[in-house]
């Protein structure tokens, strides 16, 4: 198994799509808008995926946040509040924030599993700060790491009982990014002691079966390499003392805050001890050359992997009643 994870190019895979994936066969794939058009049209994908690599786990990632982040869109699928709405419901009655957020992401689960889409890069425990970039913005579930993390844990559960994956991000935290690491490579001054902040929604979700990592160059640890590329970052911070011990995905290797080619960015980060590389873009030739220069998918790596898969479970639910609920508690603020 390739470590990686790929985007597609279009609706539907092409011929040289299919004879890429079923020889490579990669970690898993993630879906954006440019994949998107309509509920049997992306069943039909999500099908195709499973088929050319033969496996009925095959992990099918989404961003589908709620707010400005949302892959499928209304008016073919509901549109979800961004995460600032269950912080502020949180400020004047944390259970009913707590219930809102489980609810929410149940219903974002349901009709993602509806389309054979069974992993959401969610939540984000990134803790915001005064300097906090707009990219997480309205993204972020509160400035207090008790908060984050309570609401982060009701999202994981509603994910997990509408029958998919989450994925906690931005590993190590994000919060004090004053850059957009889409278009440049953030740098964080905070000491070692200062980022105990940050890192403590992620210490208390350590169990988490999937998180992902983000690209800060965090000075107090590695003055020299963003988190992702970083052995100190994943081995002493993410491993060691956050104590994660699930499947480690790297952020989109796309992103312009990383520097050199692609499939030397996908090497770095796998080397680094980032368990798969996500490679977002599809393009084929960038795809190809990953492939050809990663590694085999170690056995931990793999083992990983497979735990997280088997931790799906429920997939049933209402999800009219569920929105219901959610917005009678929204409702309040």
């Amino acid at each position: 198994m390739t470590p990686a994870i790929f985007g597609l190019s279009g609706t539907t895979l092409s011929d040289a799509e299919r004879v890429f994936f079923r020889e490579a066969n990669p970690a898993g794939f993630i879906i954006f808008g440019r994949n998107v058009v309509g509920r049997v049209q992306l069943r039909a994908l999500t099908d195709a995926l499973r088929d050319v690599t033969g496996r009925a786990d095959v992990p099918i990632l989404i961003d589908q946040e709620g707010g400005r982040v949302a892959r499928m869109q209304a008016p073919v699928w509901p549109a979800f509040p961004a995460a600032e709405r269950f912080d502020a419901l949180y400020s004047i009655a944390p259970m009913s924030a707590i219930e809102a957020a489980r609810v929410n992401a149940m219903a974002i689960a349901l009709t993602l599993s509806e389309v054979g889409i069974n992993v959401n890069c969610l939540p984000l425990l990134d803790v915001r700060q005064p300097e906090t970039h707009d990219a997480i913005g309205d993204r972020a579930l509160g400035s207090d790491p008790l908060r984050v993390a309570s609401l982060g844990r009701a999202v994981l559960d509603g994910l997990r009982e509408g029958g998919v994956v989450g994925v906690v991000k931005h590993m190590p935290g994000q919060g004090r990014a004053s850059a957009d690491s889409h278009h440049e490579l953030p740098r964080v001054t905070a000491s070692d002691a200062e980022l105990a902040i940050d890192i403590a929604p992620f210490t208390d979700l350590n169990h988490a079966p999937m998180a992902m990592t983000g690209h800060v160059i965090f000075e107090a640890w590695d003055a020299e390499h963003p988190a992702t590329m970083s052995r100190f970052v994943i081995e002493t911070i993410i491993r060691q003392r956050i104590g994660f011990d699930g499947l480690l995905i790297s952020d989109d290797l796309d992103m312009n805050a990383l520097s050199g080619d692609i499939p030397s960015r996908a090497v770095a980060c796998v080397a680094a001890g980032c368990d798969v590389a996500l490679n977002c873009h599809g393009r084929i030739e960038d795809m190809e050359a990953i492939a050809n220069q990663l590694p085999p998918m170690t056995e931990k790596a793999s083992a990983r992997l497979a735990a997280a898969m088997a931790s799906i479970s429920g997939g049933k639910g209402d999800i009219d009643a569920l929105i219901a609920k959610r917005d009678e508690l929204l409702a309040y603020v």
